[in-house]
């Protein structure tokens, strides 16, 4: 854990100064938000075919299986910056013998704005048409291609600041033929630039509430309110859920580390209502406003159960909850609705996080998620980061969604107000016959916030040159006054420590013959000060 933690602390100071957009599909690449559409994909797939300008062992393999608008996509934590920076390269290879259909031989890059439901309207687009059967290197140039906009009224890709998508379709979309390709070696040209103002990316490391759930049986009273009471009426729950909530152990409870909210088909009666389901509820005693929520789960198996890991506005007036008498000043959606992540039994392994409030609700397009592995067999990590400007919601680490509406108002941002958290596991009308019961549980959940002091690194070696850059085996490093002793080390963009030198004098060589080709960093450390800067091996 410790070195993990060194890792990542390197990651975060060597691409202070921008981050570079590839994937070599060797484990060397920074993306890591890969996700389809309608489509089959393996980001290790062993290269099938190893000739000419590509003799890699793994490519990404992409399987349209006749999805209607099968694709591939990933995000990045900033949008591009066209302006300057506005070339994708990639390698592709798509084989005859897997067409079926009569669509043209073609591959389209997409760039599309997350941050909002329906994506696909943001969308420029350019297309290139492709051989079969061989390597071929595509080039989609932004500034100086053709290119389509979805929306005629959109800018030029080059003018535009809000694109933060990046989208892969082979031979079209609108149709259900099959087609499978592999890819390799995606690179854009540019960087994406990191947002250094702290009020819009804060550093959220302090711990402030969490419950570990180490104990056994029932739940911690000084933290949970198990929430029993129809919220419609006193008689039912939204979404058409068929089940009663109780406050009963067999229900929600602790056992082996981990808080179970189980949900049982027997008959049951509350405020004289019968139904034949039950599960638990819970609010948290704890509300808070901007922070990160992690929190690591399984979810429960069948088709018809509805678990979540959401929350709802501390000034909910919504009938049982723990807040609403004490708070309580507006209904819902009004005071804004967050579910970090939300499960269907009858879509197994999609997850997806959502946002409701006054600007959308009921058919909500605030929303976005992602196919995992073994939702309902292994524990995944699920996170909210929230900010004053937009929330971030991710599992496992990978980024499936952003909202950040571009005009924040009360109609679309309830959420500078203080958020509690509800867990719950709902029953559905579609529930099969079969079912008898299946729990979430829940390993831990905890909330971070940002610390009252932080201490942050100087960057201030400005007077330093590097040269040639990009370069073949040698580095010469010049300053431009004496900073005493200087400690190099260069990274890998995987944040792996690869050389380090020291230098005493106004210039050094640097014998990096032995590195393959690609990005590095350069880290240099004085007692006055540090700078990183990225280097490119050709």
């Amino acid at each position: 854990m410790k070195y993990l933690f060194g890792i990542l602390i390197s990651s975060i100071t060597l691409f202070s100064s921008g981050q570079t957009v590839e994937d070599d599909f060797e484990g060397n690449g920074t993306i890591s938000t890969w996700s389809v559409d309608a489509s089959e994909m393996n980001i290790s797939f062993a290269n099938p075919y190893m000739e000419s300008i590509n003799t890699s062992n793994t490519v990404l393999e992409y399987k349209d299986n006749g999805g209607q608008y099968a694709n591939i996509f990933f995000d990045v934590s900033n949008t591009f910056d066209l302006s300057t920076y506005h070339t994708f390269t990639l390698k592709i290879y798509v084989p005859s013998s897997s067409l079926i259909g009569d669509q043209n031989n073609q591959i389209s890059l997409k760039l599309q704005d997350n941050t909002i439901g329906n994506s696909w309207i943001t969308q420029t687009e350019i297309i290139k048409a492709i051989v079969l059967d061989q390597w071929q290197t595509i080039t989609f140039d932004f500034k100086n291609d053709n290119f389509i906009n979805f929306d005629s009224n959109s800018n030029d890709p080059e003018d535009r600041t809000d694109l933060n998508r990046v989208l892969i379709q082979i031979n079209g979309e609108n149709n259900n033929a099959k087609v499978t390709a592999y890819i390799d070696d995606f690179l854009y040209d540019g960087t994406i630039s990191d947002n250094d103002n702290t009020d819009d990316n804060p550093v959220f490391n302090n711990l402030v509430w969490s419950d570990e759930f180490n104990g056994t049986g029932t739940i911690d009273a000084n933290k949970w309110f198990q929430q029993t009471r129809p919220i419609i009426n006193g008689q039912s729950w939204a979404n058409g859920e068929i089940q009663h909530y109780t406050d009963r152990n067999t229900n929600s409870f602790m056992v082996n580390g981990a808080l179970k909210i189980l949900a049982k088909k027997e008959t049951y009666t509350n405020e004289g209502v019968t139904k034949q389901y039950t599960s638990a509820r819970l609010n948290s005693k704890f509300a808070f406003t901007y922070g990160k929520v992690e929190i690591r789960a399984k979810m429960p198996f069948g088709v018809g159960t509805f678990p979540a890991l959401w929350m709802l506005g501390q000034n909910i007036t919504e009938t049982g909850g723990y807040w609403a008498a004490t708070h309580g000043t507006v209904g819902w959606p009004d005071c804004g609705e967050v579910d970090i992540i939300e499960h269907w039994g009858d879509n197994q392994n999609f997850m997806q996080s959502a946002l409701h409030n006054r600007s959308s609700y009921g058919g909500t397009i605030n929303k976005g998620g992602r196919m995992i592995n073994n939702a309902s067999s292994e524990f995944h990590i699920y996170t909210l980061d929230w900010n004053s400007n937009k929330m971030t919601f991710s599992i496992n680490g990978i980024i499936h969604y952003i909202y950040n509406p571009e005009n924040k108002n009360i109609q679309n941002w309830p959420y500078d107000a203080p958020q509690y958290l509800l867990f719950n596991v709902a029953i559905l009308p579609n529930i099969t016959s079969s079912f008898t019961e299946s729990a979430m549980e829940i390993d831990y959940v905890r909330v971070y916030q940002e610390a009252t002091a932080s201490i942050s690194e100087i960057n201030n070696l400005l007077n330093v040159k590097l040269f040639p850059n990009p370069l073949n085996n040698k580095l010469n490093i010049r300053f431009s006054s004496d900073l005493g002793q200087i400690t190099g080390t260069i990274y890998s963009l995987t944040g792996q420590k690869i050389q380090v030198f020291i230098q005493n004098s106004l210039e050094k060589t640097i014998e990096i013959s032995n590195l393959s080709d690609g990005i590095y960093f350069l880290k240099l450390e004085t007692e006055k000060g540090t700078s990183t800067h990225k280097i490119i091996k050709k």
